[in-house]
């Protein structure tokens, strides 16, 4: 490796990195290199990415009609044809130039009749592997016979475009992320599709009520199996066609604005789905036009195809998709889904022991320059746009600005708090619970590693898996979720539902996430329909109806995700950093810690409730309770009343120094808020 004395801004905030000094510099320098020889060609990286303004239908002023491009170097012959020709495969030949573009013209005055909005085509493509009907890479719109259930690339060109006037949504402006996340096809409480007109509707309108202000949705770009929740993607500039048009797409993100609500993309560019016929593998005839050829392109762990991030071409494909989706959609950012699988050639199957492994030649070196001018487009196109990795590797330098030689995200994703709650309610009795080991895994991040905190998200509500409440109440709560009902399990397991998410939201990172319906503990696992269960819709949506029933408790549980996350808000408590330890009674299962003026008090302990308990607290005054996870109004026994005021006083120590602390009623299984005041 190449030696620089090059101390890079990264480096000098973190002496553990100064071994590595010299690996992060040549990472950087790399980076310069791509983005210099991209601004010599283009003008700057954000005219570079304008590939979905070159490639698939473009209309022509000057010569009066379309063009129709596709990059297929491999390709010995390409036709384009629909029903615009009434489907004839070798009528309209399409023509190679050096670059191995291929490209074939429409003048209006002989297409203007036939070649109209919503026209459906196919290229016919001569390669290696023979003669084969595809849809192109750029297509724009992709959509389903309801018959044959093939795949067509529509041509997609409204009379009149969607007007964006008056949307000038700054994402930045919103405080911390506060992120819903959704799926568009199962927001619905009807056994289906759901669509992006009735998300618009009916779950928007949920998501501002509860107080959070961004969504995050899932499986947009095409995906031909709906049970793959949209990470196996065949067309990266469609829209799901199965949720609508790409109109009903922007009115939903422009609603979701005048809310209030940013709107950030799942974006998947870890890789990419195997079908020929509805996908991009192998679209010229070859194994190695988006992916390296062999085994190197190939995902063994997911069954799908991997990216070449060193080829020029696809680097301008995955950069002009990123572009095309925050302009031509206003996404307001994304979330880089599989960022560990892209980082390294194992992807990331390995164990993380030593800090050579970040650096070793298990890394993916093209990935890493992907991903740095990923992260610097999105915020030269748009300052205000956020992005998060969902990294569980810990790469050095994730979410530190390309400039101080880090990769450029906004944000990574705190994948190791789920892991943890799932295995302590999994592996561990309530009474032996590591009060500190749950504090650790809630703060162990670098203060400069932005996280989004979540005790959950899709993936722990999916069949295989449980979410937290069917983890602590399962069966039960198809029998004693009724408010008359008694029963110790879910007592215990709504006290605990809400101490997680309170705990987490408090001390695990300066954004926080969840997956739409687990905030009012919903019952069911998704089970998207297939053959084993009979292509059954049934648990593949949200039951709403559920929380907004006064006889059962899953209001309960949603009316203390109202109330934290109100809390949350008005006292900016992801704003303020790591929490301030102030108490750790191991025998008592109790934690106490401050955020500003908040006095956070959690009793983990599932019997001893304790009178009299006396505990420090951050500065003299009085400390009146505003939020109790034991509230009537969220479902608990209100065994201490919220209207108490519990005055500081002041305990001398040995050397004669004074400490403020307070008295008060533990109750167990309780997390409670204090605000003090003086």
């Amino acid at each position: 490796m190449e030696k620089t004395t090059e101390i890079l801004p990264i480096v000098e905030r973190d002496e553990w990195l100064r071994p590595v000094a010299d690996a992060i510099a040549c990472r950087h320098r790399r980076y310069l290199n791509k983005l210099e020889a991209i601004e010599h060609s283009a003008g700057s990286l954000v005219d570079y990415a304008n590939g979905y303004r070159y490639f698939g239908w473009q209309w022509d002023e000057t010569l009066d009609g379309w063009w129709f491009r596709e990059w297929l170097p491999g390709a010995h012959d390409v036709y384009i044809f629909g029903d615009f020709n009434n489907w004839q495969r070798t009528e309209i030949r399409m023509h190679r130039d050096s670059a191995g573009v291929w490209s074939a013209f429409f003048p209006a005055a002989m297409y203007r009749d036939r070649l109209t909005h919503g026209s459906l085509y196919k290229i016919h493509v001569h390669g290696d592997n023979g003669w084969m009907d595809r849809i192109p890479a750029y297509a724009t719109r992709v959509v389903q016979d309801d018959t044959t259930k093939d795949y067509t690339a529509q041509f997609w060109a409204p009379a009149e475009p969607f007007d964006w006037r008056g949307d000038a949504f700054d994402a930045s402006q919103g405080g911390s992320l506060l992120i819903y996340e959704a799926h568009v096809g199962m927001a619905q409480e009807r056994e289906g599709v759901g669509t992006y007109r009735e998300f618009t509707e009916k779950i928007l309108p949920i998501i501002k009520k509860d107080g959070y202000n961004a969504v995050q949705l899932m499986a947009i770009a095409e995906h031909p199996y709906y049970g793959s929740f949209g990470y196996h993607v065949s067309s990266f500039f469609a829209p799901s066609s199965r949720f609508g048009t790409p109109e009903e797409l922007k009115e939903l993100i422009r609603r979701a604005h005048e809310l209030g609500l940013a709107v950030i993309m799942d974006l998947v560019h870890a890789h990419y789905v195997k079908n020929l016929n509805e996908g991009i593998n192998e679209l010229d005839g070859t194994d190695h036009l988006y992916s390296r050829p062999g085994e190197a392109g190939n995902q063994p762990y997911w069954d799908s195809k991997l990216f070449d991030y060193g080829k020029g071409e696809v680097q301008h494909f995955l950069l002009s998709n990123v572009k095309y989706w925050l302009d031509e959609f206003h996404f307001d950012g994304f979330r880089f889904d599989g960022v560990t699988s892209m980082l390294y050639h194992h992807h990331g199957y390995v164990t993380f022991d030593c800090r050579e492994r970040y650096f070793d030649a298990g890394v993916n070196e093209d990935a890493i320059d992907y991903l740095t001018l990923a992260n610097r487009l999105v915020h030269d196109f748009r300052p205000s746009a956020v992005t998060i990795a969902e990294d569980v590797s810990g790469m050095p330098g994730m979410c530190f600005p390309a400039a101080d030689g880090g990769i450029g995200f906004d944000y990574r994703l705190g994948m190791a708090i789920p892991d943890y709650w799932i295995k302590l309610l999994k592996e561990v009795p309530d009474e032996e619970w590591n009060i500190w080991e749950m504090w650790s895994v809630m703060t162990n991040r670098l203060p400069e590693v932005k996280t989004v905190a979540y005790a959950e998200s899709h993936d722990q509500a999916l069949v295989g898996d449980k979410t937290i409440a069917f983890r602590l109440m399962d069966k039960e709560m198809y029998f004693h979720m009724d408010r008359a009902s008694q029963n110790l399990i879910i007592d215990r397991g709504m006290a605990l539902h809400k101490m997680i998410r309170l705990m987490t939201i408090s001390t695990g990172g300066q954004a926080y996430l969840n997956f739409m319906g687990n905030e009012f503990g919903h019952p069911e696992w998704i089970d998207f329909p297939r053959e084993g269960n009979g292509w059954s819709y049934a648990h593949a949506r949200r039951q709403w109806s559920l929380a907004r029933n006064g006889l059962l408790r899953y209001s309960w549980l949603g009316d203390f995700d109202r109330a934290m996350i109100r809390l949350i808000r008005k006292y900016r408590v992801l704003e303020d950093g790591y929490a301030w330890n102030l108490l750790m009674d191991e025998q008592n299962k109790t934690m106490v810690f401050s955020h500003g003026r908040l006095l956070f008090v959690f009793n983990w302990h599932p019997t001893a409730s304790i009178p009299d308990y006396e505990l420090p607290v951050q500065g003299p005054g009085k400390y009146v309770p505003i939020l109790s996870t034991d509230e009537a109004r969220f479902g608990g026994q209100e065994r201490q009343t919220m209207d108490s005021a519990h005055f500081s006083f002041d305990v001398e120590d040995s050397e004669g120094n004074k400490y403020p602390r307070i008295r008060i009623y533990n109750t167990s299984r309780t997390a409670t808020v204090y605000l003090r005041k003086r």
